[in-house]
């Protein structure tokens, strides 16, 4: 690939450049579906949800709240703000049902301390389309609160907190882009110390990105977009397409460096580091893969996106970036920058990373246990791990609607995210139902852990009630969670639940989120397993040694544990979290554990495999196994310090933005590269296999079929001697 991209450099380059261009207009004319969220998910709650969508169609509830901290809601003042919300939104063309806590029978809106109100509306119309309608509903509530400066006015409701995080979202995922860009062209410019090297990596892997939001629009049909894909796209086609291109670059000025023509450079790298990205590339799309064995439409969205990207940066590398060098030659180190001294030392070598694998070798038991010991300690934490779905505790605290839903949740405590009780019966309105759904409200209240108001609300045909309870706890905390198991295990069987011909059970955010983790509970082994067994065979057939795979695989599984223990560390005891800028401590967003699982195992797989290509190169060509692990780490070190850098800061910048979702996300990766670029590689591998010796390379007689794959250049072709002078 690399030989005839730099023949046909022409073909290779436009031909990329066209690819990324009909990608981008093809996704922009098909358009993306996006994932419904509303759609029923797995379990008790999935069933509800169908048996409310099928009975009737529920309109898109919302609530303003107002409050004073010290007006009552009798006072003139405070019953004037309550009157002119209800006539402004009366008069709003997308609101329908507007009901006043001032009328007698809403007593329910009025709270316990007589100090808050809501008011309740729906949105017309479509639940599904409520949120594009919300606009003018929020903009009006706005001028409430203008209006009436001595109460609180605020909103949260169905359509008005998917408005909130959907904008959260869009502005993150822009400060992310607009921070990345120029910090990783910095730090390539400190790795190459020119602007034209630096900017061949980034442009591929920006490349790769746009390509990418182009194509993963066809299949959108079948895997409808996640909200997070578009992140996740950004994220890792930075990080794959800057290591990838970093790999094969900094090979061939590595070769030119050492007296080798531009041809022979351009095939060195391709035949080695070319070698390297293809095989990095595969194990990282098979561990992508793995996401597809969830049965979650959200991980097959990013399964799809993250496969894409890393499948576009792959092919990027090995065709259009030797076509690139093989025009510009050595003018690829032109536009240096002045006084940037560059991160290639003499022969490729780091002598910080020299120094530290010099005293690994001379001790690698040491060495091993230290570490070892180290990264478990670092794991430990994660035996606490436990995952929180993102509701209002967790979304940023400045956002308006998210500081009516803390007040409303303070006033009417489970009001605003309460359990859905639903009833399917052939008459819901007979009398024997009618005296279950009574003792429903009677022994829900009577628990403890369940508030007024409770509403009912039955369908036009008398088939469906849906009895509406507020609960104890913000969702998925404790409280919640008990809360929950109360309704479900002891109230529902003993009244609604007991009844014949009726069909109960419990949906609403609460349980909605219980049943989403215990499905993805049950599917996480699966999983797990999926991506351990084709990584260990990728690596089994590029190295032929079942030694060097089983070690990364266990390598991997430290360092990704470690990185589940410092999320424990930092976002469930809250080390670090004024620093973050987060309040909720609640738990690990469900998403978040499996997606760094998958992630990190392919991501780490970068370094490995370069490495473990070098020593195999240099131990194929003679070395000692102690010169070709020495030599070898020494030799990469420049590059993989180089990417490893890229990946921690762009991760970091995730750390920084609002969503706790990328927080935790951007904080889990950053260590666990910084782990695997440090700690991993530098100690425990060089030390692993100077115990191991010449058993690193150990492979069964019974896997000896296996193909080969040589780690090193192809010999060079003999050049003509001149013909000697004549006398």
């Amino acid at each position: 690939m690399g030989r005839w991209s730099a023949a046909h450099w022409k073909t290779a380059t436009f031909g990329w450049l066209a690819f990324v261009l009909v990608a981008f207009a093809l996704g922009g004319a098909v358009g993306m579906t996006s994932i419904d969220d509303s759609e029923p998910g797995p379990g008790e709650s999935g069933r509800m949800d169908r048996i409310l969508d099928a009975g009737f169609q529920q309109p898109a509830g919302e609530s303003v709240l107002v409050q004073s901290p010290t007006l009552p809601t009798t006072d003139p003042a405070f019953r004037a703000a309550i009157t002119d919300v209800v006539a402004r939104l009366s008069k709003l063309d997308v609101v329908q049902n507007v009901r006043s806590p001032l009328d007698s029978r809403n007593t329910g809106q009025i709270a316990p301390n007589g100090r808050a109100a809501l008011v309740e509306f729906e949105i017309r119309g479509d639940p599904d389309k409520a949120v594009d309608k919300i606009g003018p509903v929020l903009d009006t509530v706005e001028e409430l609160q203008a209006a009436h400066p001595a109460v609180f006015v605020g909103e949260f409701g169905d359509a008005s907190k998917i408005d909130a995080v959907v904008t959260a979202y869009a502005d993150d995922l822009g400060k992310a882009g607009l921070l990345s860009l120029p910090i990783t062209l910095i730090i390539l410019v400190l790795a190459f110390g020119a602007l034209v090297a630096a900017g061949i990596p980034l442009l591929l892997a920006l490349t790769a990105v746009f390509a990418t939001f182009g194509l993963i629009a066809l299949p959108s049909a079948i895997f409808p977009v996640a909200m997070q894909a578009p992140a996740l796209v950004l994220l890792i086609g930075l990080a794959v397409g800057v290591d990838y291109s970093m790999f094969y670059l900094k090979r061939e000025r590595e070769e030119r460096a050492a007296g080798r023509s531009e041809q022979a450079a351009l095939e060195a790298a391709a035949a080695t580091s070319g070698r390297s990205v293809l095989i990095s590339g595969l194990t990282v799309i098979v561990a992508m893969a793995g996401m597809f064995l969830t049965g979650d439409k959200t991980f097959a969205s990013l399964g799809v996106a993250a496969i894409t990207v890393v499948a576009i940066a792959m092919l990027g590398s090995l065709t259009v970036l030797p076509a690139l060098l093989s025009k510009l030659g050595d003018r690829v180190d032109r536009a240096r920058v002045p006084l940037v001294g560059r991160v290639r030392k003499t022969k490729g070598e780091g002598r910080v990373w020299g120094a530290i694998v010099d005293r690994v070798l001379r001790r690698p038991l040491l060495s091993a246990v230290v570490a070892g010991g180290l990264l478990l300690a670092l794991a430990a934490p994660a035996l606490q791990l436990r995952m929180a779905t993102p509701g209002p505790d967790t979304f940023p605290q400045s956002l308006p609607v998210i500081q009516a839903y803390t007040k409303m949740q303070q006033a009417f405590p489970g009001t605003a995210l309460p359990a859905n009780v639903v009833v399917q019966a052939p008459n819901v309105n007979a009398p024997v139902v009618r005296e279950a759904i009574r003792r429903l409200e009677q022994r829900a209240l009577a628990s403890g852990r369940m508030h007024e108001p409770i509403t009912v609300d039955v369908n036009a045909s008398g088939t469906v009630a849906n009895v509406s309870i507020p609960i104890d706890g913000k969702t998925t905390d404790r409280e919640a969670v008990a809360a929950l198991e109360v309704l479900r295990d002891e109230i529902v069987p003993n009244t609604v639940g007991g009844l014949p011909d009726v069909e109960a059970g419990v949906t609403g955010l609460a349980a909605q989120w219980q049943d989403g983790s215990d499905e993805m509970k049950s599917n996480l082994l699966p999983v797990v397993a999926f991506v351990l067994l084709f990584a260990f065979a990728l690596m089994l057939v590029a190295f032929r040694s079942i030694v060097v795979a089983a070690k990364a695989m266990l390598l991997n599984l430290l360092s990704v544990a470690a990185a589940y223990g410092v999320l424990v560390i930092v976002f469930q005891h809250g080390v670090g979290k004024g620093l973050l800028g987060f309040s909720s401590t609640s738990g690990i967003e469900p998403v978040v554990p499996l997606l760094l699982f998958v992630i990190l195992f392919g991501l780490s797989m970068d370094y490995h495999v370069l490495v473990l290509g070098r020593i195999r190169e240099l131990y194929n060509r003679g070395e000692s196994m102690d010169d070709a692990i020495s030599n070898g780490i020494k030799r990469t070190a420049g590059v993989v310090t180089s990417a490893a850098v890229v990946m921690v800061f762009v991760f970091s910048i995730f750390a920084t933005l609002s969503m706790l979702f990328f927080k935790q996300f951007g904080v889990g990766l950053a260590v666990a590269i910084l782990i695997d670029a440090t700690i991993v590689r530098a100690v425990l591998l060089p030390a692993t296999m100077k115990l191991l010796g010449e058993r690193n390379w150990y492979l069964p007689a019974w896997l000896q079929w296996l193909p080969r794959f040589d780690h090193e250049e192809p010999s060079p072709a003999p050049e003509a001697k001149p013909a000697p002078a004549s006398a």
